[in-house]
Formats: structure tokens, sequence, C-alpha cells
């Protein structure tokens, strides 16, 4: 275990997701301005923040335990001899290996932060609804 190795499906989300919401706030002011919309571009900057919070969750915790696998590789060669493999790396592996929620984790982000922005919108334009009531 020589480097720490993070796969394109995380990578390319976060970049996508970080891009997308820099620009959303830099144009705040032109984009909120209008009372139909605002509680659109709202959800959308949600959306965006609680699925790189989930992606960046499954990210971080692939580093943590790429790295916490790699302490038990004495001689550094990638390899586990004999003498390093104990009860505590054979948990380590096993952290690793079985990564299928982090692995389907750009999918599973984009259903829950949906149903969240959905959530907001809904509940925005609520709101809304309610004020121009009165």
């Amino acid at each position: 275990m020589n480097h720490i190795s993070l796969p394109y499906h995380f990578i390319i989300p976060t970049i996508i997701s970080v891009f997308v919401l820099i620009a959303v706030l830099y144009q705040r002011k032109r984009l909120f301005t209008s009372i139909d919309q605002k509680w659109l571009w709202t959800s959308l900057t949600v959306f965006l923040i609680v699925y790189i919070l989930i992606v960046g969750g499954a990210w971080y915790t692939t580093i943590t335990s790429q790295l916490a696998l790699e302490k038990f590789d004495l001689n550094q060669d990638g390899f586990f001899t004999a003498n390093e493999i104990t009860v505590a790396q054979k948990e380590a592996l096993e952290k690793v290996t079985r990564d299928t929620g982090r692995s389907f984790s750009f999918l599973t982000g984009l259903f829950v932060a949906g149903v969240v922005g959905c959530i907001v919108f809904v509940f925005g334009k609520f709101i809304v609804f309610i004020k121009t009531k009165k």
C-alpha cells in the first residue's frame, strides 16, 4: 500500500458540485432577487451542500480506512506478509474492502439530497403561499 487512491466516482461529482455551488453563490444577488425563484435557488443550494457532505463523508471514510490499513504494511512493499497479518489488520482490511455504502454514496447522495432539496422547496413555496394569502 504505497499510496492512497480515490475512485473517480468520488472526485468527479464532488468537483462538479463544488463548482456549481460556487457559481450559484457567486451569482446569488441576481438569482435570489425574485421571490418566485428564490426558493428554487435556495433548494438547489441546499441540495448541493447535502450532496457534497454525503460524498465528502464517503471520501473521508475511504481515506481514513486506507490510512489505517497502510499502518500494518511494515516493510512498505504493498503486500502483507505473515508477520504483518494480525486481527487488527484483518479488521482494517474488512473496512477497506466492504465499502458498498461508500461506493454507491454518489447515487444515494443524489436521492437523499434530492429529497431534502424538494422538502426545502415545498416548505418555501408553502411559506410564500401563506404570506401572500394574508
